[in-house]
């Protein structure tokens, strides 16, 4: 469709999305393509709509795998513009997909080296801002139970993995969902 319409503001946040899935599933060998693919696609959309929040949030989740998955010359790259474009959208629309802006700030926050920004401190503050959204939030709470483990918060963690493992499945992220609850699982597992 991007191809055909190449001044598609849907198609080109649309191929971000999937973009970004695609970056976490395919063979390892295709996944860096799939995020560059993303990461241009959302810089598109956020072009065509800057008042929107989906190519903000698309571009930067693209960079934010790349930055997770290939190294920390990648991380390095992406640090600065992917909070960039997360405060965006919280600036532009703080409930966009339950709060998934503030979502992605903690971990943006939990990954990124205090000497570099990152803080546990607003990791936390940033994902339990999501939970307002959100309070069944699958990934939101696996997220928080890392903060919270990273803090030698055993208890607290133990408490955010069981209410992601008995949360209902969100009917728009069923594939999400159960992956964060098998993640969640393992996870219990080895802190009991």
């Amino acid at each position: 469709e991007l191809a055909r319409h190449p001044d598609s503001f849907e198609a080109a946040w649309k191929l971000a999305r999937v973009s970004y899935w695609l970056g976490g599933h395919l063979p390892q060998n295709e996944r860096r393509g799939a995020l560059e693919r993303g990461v241009a696609a959302g810089e598109t959309a956020r072009r065509f709509q800057p008042a929107r929040p989906e190519g903000h949030f698309w571009a930067a989740a693209n960079m934010g795998g790349l930055a997770e998955s290939f190294g920390l010359r990648a991380g390095l790259k992406y640090r600065k513009p992917v909070r960039e474009r997360l405060e965006t959208v919280l600036r532009i629309a703080p409930a966009f997909q339950d709060g998934s802006a503030d979502r992605a700030l903690g971990r943006w926050y939990f990954r990124v080296p205090g000497l570099f920004g990152g803080s546990d401190k607003k990791a936390e503050a940033h994902l339990r801002a999501s939970l307002a959204y959100d309070e069944h939030s699958t990934i939101s709470r696996l997220f928080l139970a890392e903060v919270l483990l990273a803090q030698n918060r055993e208890a607290d963690a133990r408490v955010e993995l069981q209410r992601a493992l008995d949360a209902p499945i969100n009917p728009a992220w069923i594939p999400e969902d159960q992956e964060n609850k098998d993640r969640a699982r393992a996870l219990l597992a080895k802190i009991r």
